[in-house]
């Protein structure tokens, strides 16, 4: 979202800024507590601990709604819709109050795990075992990335970061493009064939997503070398976690592309 991922723009790092300073000049606060809480600043190892406490609760919800579409559950398209749509708004709340994010970082994580779950048992019905395969995948691709940005080896430039922002905005505009036109029941062709064109373009949007995982990356390292107030960090989880989702779903749309051919 920002630049890419708009949670990890620079315009979220100015508001979180500028709403940790209206915290701490709070006229209805006593004067002496204002040090301790600036005491707390943000650091790379909390918002990885909170990254994980987040995708534990994924895991949770979203076994509650696989286990009722895997049992053939007629509620389990409510709770997979209600999840999809609850988390849409909580994670555009978190976007626009970020210091809202110790308490709307983990109702996404949840509305999120109902939606995965169910869409995952959507597609392991179809294909048995993909589900297993798009989460190793994505794990390991969101591994490499960390190294490679670790290492160095990709570097968050103005011209990186231009690029990856640019053909973000662009998958953004197609799938838009797409739901609207299949609104009136037209599509954007090669989006979801299932030809050597539509994996190819599959494995473009996955790779934009991978490369999304680099600006999460700087954004953590950036906040927590500039002392973000402590809450950031569960800011900086929910939109890593955003990235990963989105990757994750990506994922497992190639391998469903590859899996029917």
């Amino acid at each position: 979202m920002a630049s890419s991922n708009p949670a990890f723009s620079d315009r979220a790092m100015d508001r979180i800024r500028a709403q940790a300073d209206d915290v701490l000049r709070s006229p209805s606060e006593p004067q002496e507590s204002a040090p301790v809480r600036a005491t707390g600043s943000m650091t790379i190892t909390g918002s990885c601990l909170k990254t994980l406490s987040m995708f534990g609760l994924v895991m949770i919800a979203g076994s509650f709604t696989w286990d009722m579409a895997m049992s053939g559950s007629p509620n389990a398209q409510a709770w997979l819709f209600g999840g999809a749509i609850g988390g849409l708004i909580v994670g555009i709340l978190t976007c626009f109050k970020p210091n809202l994010a110790p308490i709307t970082a983990p109702i996404y994580a949840v509305l999120q795990g109902l939606f995965l779950g169910g869409i995952s048992a959507m597609y392991n019905a179809q294909f048995q075992g993909i589900v297993l395969q798009a989460v190793m995948l994505t794990m390991a691709v969101a591994c490499a990335m960390a190294a490679l940005y670790a290492f160095r080896i990709i570097r968050v430039t103005a011209k990186v970061r231009g690029m990856i922002v640019s053909a973000t905005l662009a998958v953004m505009l197609v799938y838009l493009a797409s739901f609207v036109l299949g609104m009136f029941g037209a599509g954007i062709p090669f989006l979801h064939d299932t030809g050597p064109l539509g994996i190819g373009i599959s494995l473009v949007i996955v790779g934009i997503a991978a490369f999304n995982l680099l600006l999460d990356f700087d954004f953590i390292e950036k906040g927590s070398a500039q002392g973000l107030p402590k809450w950031a960090e569960w800011y900086a989880a929910f939109g890593l976690m955003v990235t990963l989702i989105w990757l994750y779903l990506e994922v497992l749309r190639l391998l469903s592309k590859l899996r029917s051919r």
